[in-house]
C-alpha cells in the first residue's frame, strides 16, 4: 500500500504590512485600565465615607478637613470597597511576608487551587475529546449524547458540588479529587463542542484523498481530523481552563475545604476581612490569566509547528 501523505492545513496569508499586535493592543488596554482605576477610587470614596468617619476620623478627636476625609476613605481599616493600593499592599503581604508553607501564604493557597484546576482541566479535556470522537464517528452516539451534554450545563455547579462531595466521600475519596471533578464538569463542555466542530472541519475532497490511499478510519482521524481540529480546540481550552478555575474555587467554598483560594475567601468572609477577600480574588484572577496565557503559548507553538494560523 502506498504511503499516506500527511494533510497539512494551508496557512492564511498575513495581512500586508500589518502593524505589530502589541502596538495596537497595549495602549487601549492601558487606557481602559487607567479609567477603571480612577472609577474604583471614586467609588471607594462614595462607599467608604461613613466608615472613614467612624473608624479613622472620629478617634482623632479633632477637627478634620475634606482632604482628611478623602484620604481616610482610601485608608479605612475595614472598608466597604478597598482602594486599589490597599488591595495591592495586602496582596504583597500575603505573598512575601509569610513562608511558602504557611497556611497564611497566598502562594500556598494558590498552588492548592491550581492543582485542582489543572487536574480537572486535564480530565475534562480528555473526557470532552473522547465524547467528540464518539459523536463524530457515528450518528447514533451524537443523537444520544449531545442532548445530555447540553443538559448537563443547566445544573448549577454550586448545587452539584455538595452532591459530588457526598458521593465521592462515601467511596473514600476526598481532598483533591472532588474539587477536580467539579472543575472537570465545567471544562469538558467547551472542549466537546469545539472538538465536534473541528473534527468535522475537513472538506470532502481531503477525506476522499485519504480514501484513495486506502487509509483506515483511525488513520484518517489522526492524519486529517485531529490536525484540522486544533484551531478550534485551543480557543475552547482557554475557556475550559478558566471555567475549571471557577469550578475549583466553587468546590472549595461549597465543600468547606481547608485550603485553596476559595477557602481563603470563605474564611475572610466569616471574619469580615474585606481586604483578604479582595486579595484572594485578585490572586485568583492572576492565576486564571497565567493558566490562559500558558494555553495560548502552547497554541502558538503547536499551530506554528503545523503551519496553521495562530488566533
Amino acid at each position: 500500500m502506498a504511503s499516506i501523505p500527511v494533510i497539512r492545513l494551508a496557512p492564511h496569508e498575513p495581512a500586508a504590512r500589518a502593524r505589530p499586535a502589541s502596538q495596537g493592543r497595549t495602549l487601549p488596554v492601558l487606557a481602559v485600565g487607567a479609567v477603571l482605576v480612577l472609577l474604583w477610587y471614586g467609588l471607594a470614596v462614595l462607599l467608604n465615607g461613613h466608615s472613614a468617619e467612624q473608624q479613622v476620623l472620629a478617634p482623632l478627636n479633632k477637627p478634620w478637613t475634606w482632604s482628611d476625609w478623602l484620604l481616610a476613605t482610601w485608608s479605612t481599616p475595614r472598608p466597604v470597597l478597598p482602594a486599589p493600593h490597599q488591595i495591592a499592599i495586602t496582596l504583597w503581604q500575603g505573598v512575601f511576608d509569610w513562608p511558602v508553607d504557611s497556611p497564611r501564604s497566598l502562594l500556598l493557597q494558590t498552588w492548592i487551587t491550581a492543582q485542582a484546576t489543572l487536574l480537572g482541566f486535564v480530565l475534562g479535556g480528555l473526557f470532552g475529546w473522547v465524547l467528540a470522537a464518539l459523536m463524530v464517528h457515528a450518528r447514533t452516539p451524537e443523537r444520544a449524547l449531545m442532548p445530555w451534554v447540553v443538559a448537563s450545563q443547566t445544573v448549577p455547579v454550586l448545587a452539584l458540588a455538595p452532591i459530588v462531595l457526598i458521593i465521592l466521600g462515601s467511596l473514600g475519596l476526598s481532598g483533591l479529587l472532588p474539587k477536580a471533578v467539579i472543575a472537570m464538569y465545567l471544562c469538558f463542555f467547551p472542549v466537546t463542542v469545539a472538538m465536534v466542530q473541528g473534527l468535522r472541519a475537513p472538506q470532502r475532497i481531503e477525506t476522499e484523498l485519504l480514501q484513495t490511499y486506502a487509509a483506515s478510519r483511525w488513520q484518517t482521524f489522526w492524519l486529517l481530523r485531529m490536525p484540522s481540529a486544533l484551531p478550534y480546540v485551543f480557543p475552547a481550552l482557554k475557556v475550559a481552563v478558566a471555567a475549571g478555575l471557577v469550578g475549583a474555587m466553587v468546590a472549595e467554598v461549597s465543600t468547606g475545604a481547608q485550603g485553596g483560594l476559595g477557602a481563603r475567601l470563605l474564611t475572610a468572609s466569616y471574619y469580615g476581612n474585606i481586604l483578604q477577600m479582595w486579595a484572594a480574588l485578585v490572586m485568583a484572577a492572576l492565576l486564571g490569566l497565567g493558566l490562559t496565557a500558558a494555553v495560548a503559548v502552547l497554541e502558538r507553538v503547536v499551530l506554528r509547528k503545523r503551519g496553521g494560523r495562530v488566533q
